[in-house]
This record gives C-alpha cells, sequence and structure tokens, in this order.
C-alpha cells in the first residue's frame, strides 16, 4: 500500500493494459484486506482515495469470478465498500435490455 498515483497508475497500465484516464475506477486491496485505495481520474488530475478498516476485512471478491480488465456494478461495489460480500446478497430480478441485432 506504499504506492501512490504515478506508481498506480503506472501499474494499471503495465499489469491490467487499461488506460488509466479512461474514467474507471481502479481499486487495489492490502494483503490483510484491511486498507483499499482507489484510483480514479477528474477532468484535470488523479483523484486517491483510501479507506481503512478499523476491525474487519473487506469481503473478498474471488467468488465474483472476475477476470483481469473486468468489471463490477456499482451497487456490487457499494456493498464492499460497506463491509458486505455481494455473493451473499439475494436480488430481485429486474429488467434488462437486451439490444436488438440489426
Amino acid at each position: 500500500m506504499r504506492f501512490s498515483f504515478d506508481a498506480l497508475s503506472g501499474l494499471v497500465q503495465t499489469h491490467f493494459g487499461m488506460n488509466p484516464l479512461s474514467g474507471h475506477l481502479f481499486v487495489f486491496f492490502s494483503r490483510r484486506r484491511d486498507r483499499m485505495k482507489i484510483l480514479a481520474w477528474d477532468v484535470d488530475g488523479f483523484i486517491l482515495y483510501y479507506k481503512r478498516l478499523e476491525q474487519g476485512t473487506f469481503s473478498w471478491l474471488d467468488k465474483l469470478e472476475l477476470l483481469p480488465g473486468s468489471e463490477i456494478l456499482a451497487s456490487d461495489f457499494a456493498l464492499v465498500l460497506a463491509g458486505i460480500n455481494p455473493t451473499e446478497v439475494k436480488r430481485s430480478k429486474r429488467y434488462q435490455h437486451v439490444p436488438a441485432l440489426v
């Protein structure tokens, strides 16, 4: 958790092969999962959020079957920030638009 703006943006480019200026949130956890850094690009520069839990750990995202460079829903990320494991949440069925093939 010693990396700051430049090192984390370099890690996004070299390890994930993604553009850190894309507007996505890039989330990094400590080994103990009690600390989290979020790197994001704003209109004119990087933003770095840092959260340290006084007790407990952030839920682990292994069960979400994330591949390198994949994304999660904003609602799932909000659950992780709140200390809730998103894989253990029961969701009701919702409408999902499927685009027509032309």
